[in-house]
């Protein structure tokens, strides 16, 4: 019932048809159905709207490892690379996934001509999605999540100190998890604080947060 030709138009009745189709869209794209698939990739190609494409892509793209998932983040890419806030959301959409090589992949995207280190919308959308908004792929066993995010500050540190002190924050909250977790999250903070040259607000989030 909320599937719809109409063109898109910004009022409430359509948001909230939208938001609640997507969602279910997402929900559906859990089980393992040819034709939801299909419904999914249908609406990547021929929505009028990037809501509802953006949408149908993230449900596809953390649904499932598939050459379905890679083939339509290729095809998005290539559509709208020359479009900045569209390419923020196509790294967004990928640093939030729950697969279990999202880690891998965001590593690799760190090489991609989409995304620059010094660009403050880039590292929020890849970095900052990943660490605050991916807890399967952030927080993993191993503390390599919490290496990758000391690494990019202290990488950004030398680059845009107020963006490197925005990104240690997912660390500052290691009070709220397991004792696996906490201590490695802890050392990680104490790497950063002990890097020469530091930044007066790096230095006071990682020295406060001990």
């Amino acid at each position: 019932d909320n599937l719809s030709q109409d063109s898109y138009a910004p009022h409430a009745e359509g948001i909230a048809r939208r938001s609640l189709k997507n969602t279910c869209l997402h929900y559906l794209m859990l089980l393992p159905d040819s034709k939801i698939l299909e419904l999914c990739q249908q609406q990547i190609d021929n929505s009028h709207n990037m809501t509802d494409t953006s949408a149908a892509l993230s449900a596809l793209a953390h649904s499932a490892n598939t050459k379905e998932r890679e083939a339509a983040l290729e095809s998005f890419y290539r559509r709208w690379q020359h479009d900045p806030l569209v390419v923020d959301q196509w790294l967004a959409i990928q640093a939030s996934s729950p697969q279990e090589n999202t880690f891998d992949e965001v590593q690799r995207l760190l090489e991609h001509p989409a995304f620059s280190i010094k660009n403050p919308n880039k590292v929020r959308s890849l970095i900052g999605v990943f660490c605050n908004q991916n807890a399967v792929g952030f927080h993993r066993n191993d503390g390599s999540g919490y290496a990758f995010l000391a690494d990019r500050v202290i990488e950004l540190n030398a680059i845009n100190p107020s963006i490197a002190a925005r990104l240690l924050v997912p660390l500052t909250r290691w009070r709220k998890y397991t004792p696996l977790l906490s201590e490695k999250m802890k050392a990680q903070l104490k790497r950063v604080r002990s890097q020469p040259n530091l930044s007066k607000d790096v230095l006071e989030i990682a020295s406060k947060s001990l």
